[in-house]
């Protein structure tokens, strides 16, 4: 009677407290008539009453033979919802524009869901009761349905540990696939704490069973697992956040355990360079198919859809095929087949963003070594050569594939993101390994040891010990490949960056000057030049990769920097160089910093055609300056401070030691400093300059003598022992108030600040 009289607002608390978990008894207590009455008024579409024979048919004795119609009654009402969300734009759901998913989370749908998913399990051996496959995939497909449209129930399911573990078992059914792994993507995307792939029951066996499409997909789930969370601030991005965090953190994160764990399990590293260097078939299908999807696939934005549509036309293969009398096999003709072929090239592109993601995270892993060794052992490197044309850099028609909302030319589209990560990949395998040399065919590689001979300097080991059978076949390697995309590259192309990122990766480490050579030879320096004078590049990001990379393709090089000069070969193409040098130091520093090493070397060396580049390079003439020298110092150690740190940054750090470093071998070290004291006075600022520079040197000891911290970095790119790197900052940091290579005998008593404990703040 209580209910009857006030149903409106204890129905309304019963199914609140139900939604939290506690969803069995509320709905069986109101009537059915109850029911309907407050149905019409609330339009929910009948859904609660068909909740309430959902339960009654899904006891633990019952055969769930009624289940399945009931959601099929179900389904519809949440499908249009969510696609309706899927092609508006993804908008926030709410309860006013997607009322049947609302309405089923509300009175317990989720939750019941899950129950009937999961009984089995609970279940003893002897009880065990087995759900079809058909009523599976509907409650994951209502499941993610609810989940897309409905704020909260993602987050609700990712805190229920045990049903995402289950989920994984759902994955060894084929015909549950694809379901599931759409619904455990988007839980892990939203769970707090990344899952451990031990956890997985099973895991290796899960794995063998997949086949490659299965194992691609698979991929984007692994993507969650295997890359470490972003804090999404800034602040924790700071050298000092991360120092503090691997304080705290002393063992290996979750995400690298979950590395080590695929690593281990047998042919999955092979497998997935099977996966990335495998070709699209080469049968053609008729454009005309390609208007008629259209309307369909503007909106599919993963291999999964797509792989759910290709299952729909295999289905209505096999029924043509069965129903057929004629025996000829032409009704046996593969999807693949009758398919579009760009909608196989899409396929096959959105197969490989996950593979190759997948392989660049564990390249930049731990286990970089072990990754490192398998990749070049399964040709990855050459498998990709082979598709460079075709595939990664092809041209894409007009109609090609692009996500709902976006352009062709958005860094979101398949293509483009391909392509991008193409070059992540190439960045990550050449950064500091010799295997670099792989990205080379043959007759590069000879090309590499005749520079060697000609200039009269022994071969680069890594060179001479490159295995020949895994480089790159054809007529180019895959260096030289990106070279020359790299050159025709529009101006406003979102790939500058990314093809600057990968070429400087394989200049990086100990500098070699044949490698040099190989790409001064291919017009490298002269297109670098182009972009940053004559096209007088603003974008940022675009300048650092340029310049970057400029750095480490002049640094100790007389005939890059005689290049520069012939190209640089007027005082306003100079003027405008250093204009955008000047334009942001953080981005520049690095080329300062090549500039500063180069002449340093130069002028100790008694070489007549060093001496004629000396006296004729405006670069090195203008560096040689101890005023242009005494700025760029000044700059440097004025627009960084420790709590500003970053791993973007720390290199102004670095470059004003070495500037610092330079003057200690020539015994100027007193003069810089006393010109820092002098300058800071002409600024006003007395102190300032010198109490900063004080804490960064300090910061500088804490990080870089971690015991876990790589050093070779540091000696490598400025050919300096770190030896000599670490008794520079301890002469500098020096107490001694008489000594004069001290930071301390600079600063007047009334304006030393240098014993913050910057740690803390």
């Amino acid at each position: 009677m209580f209910l009857y009289c006030c149903y409106g607002r204890i129905v309304f608390l019963s199914v609140t407290h139900w939604a939290r978990g506690n969803y069995i008894l509320p709905l069986l207590q109101i009537t059915e008539a109850l029911l309907k009455e407050r149905d019409k008024q609330a339009k929910w579409n009948g859904i609660p009453l068909l909740l309430q024979k959902l339960y009654e048919h899904s006891h633990p004795n019952s055969d769930f033979s009624q289940c399945q119609s009931i959601l099929k009654e179900i389904s519809p009402l949440l499908s249009m919802e969510a696609m309706a969300f899927v092609t508006e734009d993804r908008k926030a759901a709410q309860e006013s524009t997607f009322p049947n998913t609302y309405t089923f989370d509300l009175f317990g749908g989720v939750d019941l869901l899950v129950e009937i998913l999961m009984r089995p399990t609970l279940m003893t051996q002897k009880k065990k009761q087995k759900i079809s496959d058909d009523l599976i995939k509907d409650c994951l497909s209502i499941l993610y349905n609810t989940c897309i449209c409905t704020e909260g129930v993602t987050r609700r399911l990712a805190e229920r540990n045990d049903f995402v573990l289950f989920l994984f078992t759902l994955m060894t059914n084929k015909k549950t696939f694809l379901q599931t792994a759409t619904l455990i993507e988007d839980i892990l995307g939203v769970k707090k704490e990344m899952i451990q792939l031990d956890d997985i029951p099973n895991l290796a066996s899960l794995v063998s069973s997949f086949d490659q499409q299965q194992l691609a997909n698979f991929c984007r789930i692994l993507a969650v697992t295997i890359s470490e969370l972003d804090t999404g601030s800034d602040d924790k991005h700071t050298l000092l956040a991360k120092n503090a965090q691997q304080k705290k953190n002393l063992g290996p994160s979750r995400a690298e355990v979950n590395q080590a764990t695929l690593l281990n399990i047998p042919g999955f590293i092979e497998r997935l360079c099977k996966l990335a260097t495998r070709k699209v078939s080469e049968t053609t299908g008729t454009s005309s198919f390609l208007q008629e999807l259209e309307e369909w696939y503007t909106w599919l934005d993963n291999a999964l859809v797509l792989d759910a549509l290709m299952r729909v036309a295999n289905e209505e293969a096999e029924q043509s095929s069965t129903e057929s009398s004629d025996e000829s096999g032409l009704a046996n003709t593969s999807t693949r087949t009758q398919l579009p072929q760009s909608m196989k090239i899409m396929h096959e592109i959105m197969y490989k963003l996950e593979v190759l993601y997948v392989l660049c995270v564990l390249l930049m892993g731990r286990q970089r070594n072990q990754v490192h060794k398998m990749i070049a052992e399964f040709k990855l490197i050459p498998g990709l050569n082979n598709l460079f044309d075709k595939l990664i850099w092809r041209k894409h028609s007009a109609s090609a594939l692009v996500l709902h909302g976006h352009n062709q030319n958005c860094d979101c589209s398949p293509d483009i993101t391909l392509k991008i990560q193409f070059l992540r990949l190439l960045q990550s395998f050449s950064d500091h390994h010799e295997n670099k040399y792989l990205l080379l065919n043959s007759q590069e590689l000879n090309e590499l040891s005749a520079i060697s001979h000609k200039a009269n300097i022994p071969e680069v080991d890594a060179v001479v010990n490159t295995d020949r059978s895994l480089v790159c076949d054809g007529k180019r390697g895959l260096l030289t490949r990106l070279l020359q995309v790299m050159k025709k590259e529009p101006a406003e192309s979102s790939f500058r960056f990314w093809q600057a990122r990968a070429v400087e990766s394989f200049l990086r480490g100990t500098t070699s000057y044949a490698d040099q050579m190989f790409l001064l030879k291919r017009g490298l320096l002269e297109h670098i030049l182009y972009c940053i004078v004559d096209s007088e590049c603003k974008s940022r990001d675009v300048l650092q990769s340029y310049f970057d990379l400029l750095g480490e393709l002049m640094k100790f090089n007389i005939d890059a920097f005689k290049r520069f000069n012939k190209y640089i070969n007027t005082d306003e193409k100079f003027q405008i160089f250093l204009n955008q040098i000047n334009s942001s130091l953080v981005d520049s520093n690095m080329l300062v910093r090549c500039i500063t090493l180069s002449l340093d070397r130069f002028e100790n060396q008694s070489d007549a055609k060093v001496a004629e580049v000396l006296s004729e390079c405006r670069l090195l003439t203008y560096m040689s300056q101890m005023s242009m020298r005494m700025s760029f110092l000044f700059r440097l150690i004025n627009i960084i401070h420790v709590q500003t740190l970053t791993q973007e940054n720390v290199s102004c750090l670095n470059t004003s030691l070495v500037i610092l470093m330079l003057a200690r071998r020539k015994e100027k070290l007193p003069f810089y400093l006393r010109t820092l004291q002098q300058m800071e006075y002409t600024e006003k600022y007395p102190g300032f300059i010198l109490n900063n520079f004080h804490s960064l040197l300090r910061f500088w000891q804490q990080h870089y003598l971690n015991k876990d911290k790589d050093s070779t970095c540091l000696e490598n790119s400025s050919c300096i022992s770190f030896t000599y790197w670490k008794e520079t900052v301890s002469i500098l940091l020096s107490p001694d108030r008489t000594s004069p290579c001290a930071i301390v005998s600079y600063i007047d008593e009334a304006y030393m600040d240098i014993d913050r404990d910057f740690s803390e703040e």
